[in-house]
Parts: C-alpha cells; sequence; structure tokens
C-alpha cells in the first residue's frame, strides 16, 4: 500500500486528492479539496498547503501525480521539464508547476517526494484504461469534448509522448461547406477539430449555448460528423483498440450515436475486424469515471512515479 496525493490542475479549478492505494483496484476512499486557478503562485501554494494536509492525515506521502491543462514541457531532459509552455491562460506561460510541487513537498519525505506530471486528458487515459472504460487494453484513446478538445493516447499502457505531447484537438478536418459556413473558433488553424466542434464553436455557429440546444438540433449531426472525422483518423494514424468520449459536449445524449454513425461511413469499410462491427458500439465508448477520471488519471500517474 502507497499514500498518493493527486492534482487535477484545470483553467478555472484545481481538484487536489490523496488516497492509499494498492495499485490494482480503484481507489474507494479519495478525500478532496477543490481550488480556484487564480495565478500560478496563489494556486500551486494551495495546492502544496493542502496536499500537506491530507498527506498529514494519512501519515505522509509517497508520490504525487498531476495532471494538468497545457501545453506542457514533458521532455524530462529539458531544464523547464514539467512546466507549462504558450499558454493563452494569462499568466501561466512558464509556469513551473511539477518543479514547485516537488521542491515545496521534498521535506515530507526522505530522498524527496516523486512528482509524475502529464497533461490532463493523457492523465484521464491513463485512469480510464487503469479502472475504466479502457480497462484491460494496451492501446486506447481518451477525447474531451468541451470548451476545447483534447486528446490523450495510450500506447503499451503508457501515456504517449513524442516531440511534444498528442494534440489531436487540432486535427485538420474537413468542414461540410453545404451545411456549414462557419469558418471555425481556432485562433491558430480556423477549421480545425476544435475550431468547428467544441462549446464556443457551437454557439458562435448557432447564437446560443450548446446546452440550450434541443437533441435535435442540425448542429448536433455536424458536431458527429467532425468527430466521426477525428475517430476515423485516430483509427487510421494509431490503431487503437478503444476511442473513450467524454466532455461536457461530449456527454450530450445522442451525440456518441452520431459520432458512430459518421466514423462508420468515414472509414469506408477499410478496416475489417469485429471490433468494428454493431456500428461501433464497442469501439467508441462513453467514459467509465465519468467525471473523476482527471483525477484518478493523477493517482495513477502518482502511483507510477520513478
Amino acid at each position: 500500500m502507497r499514500r498518493i496525493g493527486a492534482v487535477e490542475l484545470g483553467g478555472t479549478k484545481a481538484v487536489v486528492g490523496a488516497a492509499v492505494m494498492d495499485g490494482t483496484a480503484r481507489p474507494q476512499s479519495i478525500e478532496t479539496v477543490r481550488i480556484p486557478t487564480t495565478t500560478p503562485e496563489e494556486t500551486l501554494t494551495r495546492c502544496v498547503e493542502t496536499l500537506r494536509a491530507l498527506g498529514g492525515r494519512m501519515g505522509g506521502l509517497d508520490a504525487v501525480g498531476v495532471a494538468s491543462f497545457g501545453p506542457l514541457q514533458l521532455d524530462p531532459h529539458r531544464p523547464e521539464y514539467g512546466s507549462i509552455t504558450r499558454t493563452p491562460k494569462p499568466g501561466w506561460s512558464g509556469a513551473p508547476v511539477r518543479d514547485h510541487l516537488a521542491n515545496a513537498l521534498g521535506h515530507l519525505k526522505e530522498g524527496g517526494v516523486p512528482v509524475a506530471i502529464d497533461t490532463d486528458v493523457n492523465g484521464a487515459a491513463v485512469g480510464e484504461g487503469r479502472w475504466g472504460a479502457a480497462q484491460g487494453l494496451d492501446s486506447h484513446v481518451y477525447v474531451t469534448v468541451g470548451t476545447g478538445i483534447g486528446v490523450g493516447v495510450v500506447v503499451g499502457g503508457r501515456p504517449q509522448h513524442g516531440l511534444v505531447h498528442p494534440e489531436g484537438g487540432h486535427l485538420l478536418v474537413r468542414r461540410d461547406p453545404a451545411r456549414d459556413a462557419y469558418g471555425g473558433h481556432c485562433p491558430y488553424h480556423g477549421d480545425c477539430l476544435e475550431g468547428l466542434a467544441c462549446g464556443p464553436a457551437i454557439e458562435a455557429r448557432v447564437g446560443r449555448p450548446a446546452t440550450e440546444l434541443a437533441d435535435d438540433h442540425p448542429v448536433w449531426d455536424l458536431v458527429g460528423d467532425y468527430l466521426g472525422q477525428m475517430a476515423a483518423n485516430l483509427l487510421f494514424a494509431l490503431s487503437p483498440q478503444r476511442i473513450v468520449i467524454g466532455g461536457g459536449v461530449g456527454g450530450r445524449p445522442g451525440l456518441l450515436d452520431r459520432v458512430r454513425h459518421h466514423a462508420q461511413r468515414h472509414i469506408g469499410g477499410y478496416i475489417d475486424h469485429p471490433a468494428l462491427t454493431e456500428g461501433l458500439a464497442g469501439f467508441i465508448v462513453p467514459p467509465g469515471l465519468g467525471a473523476e477520471a482527471g483525477l484518478a488519471g493523477a493517482l495513477a500517474l502518482g502511483w507510477d512515479a520513478p
């Protein structure tokens, strides 16, 4: 059994938790505290204070996992490892998230408290693979569709990194000019996936928040088409065993059925595999952990910390 601290650092709030874990079963007792995300110094200091308090009640912390908004520098050979890179969130570009936590918590354990960090979507992907909808699989993808679109990739049971980390929300998809005159929300690419299918893009297109739209509004079929293109592209490029789609927009009733329909249309019968039968119902699935995927992923990252 190990005592693991976890931080799910989001753009509006941080969720800090801790649990005693055996590394296999999903922790059933996780004490959590929510902290508003303000400035890096204030937010990270409060995260440290909360981790100390939670850890103190458990007799200390053996490791901490962080699932953070990004982009992040995840090359351990770079001096800015564990820092947020260029982000539109004011004041957070260059914030040394991992170093701040590791330095502040180091005295709690001889040799220091290991702090593992990854993106929020990679963390959620790890959580879904460990205890959720992708449990037991070697490779899978987690997609969150909400204010933005994030894609976390797990290969060989580990979150995928490379030159940077996956940025699947900015995949280029084909906008339907006959049905969609909207030029796109993304300031970098216009009509990339996030630019066409995230919550603010839906609101800008129709003039109302997505939460106010009826389930049969025509925009949902457009969003289903764009996310279906994403799913087909991920299948062709990465060959995951499952795609998990969550988030405020991703969890819209009926949307996954549209995504499956359009994904199957874009796959075009090219890939023949039993997992792609029955309308892709077992291939494109909702999260098993729901809104807890991010924090569960942070706990899993902490358990895996070297």
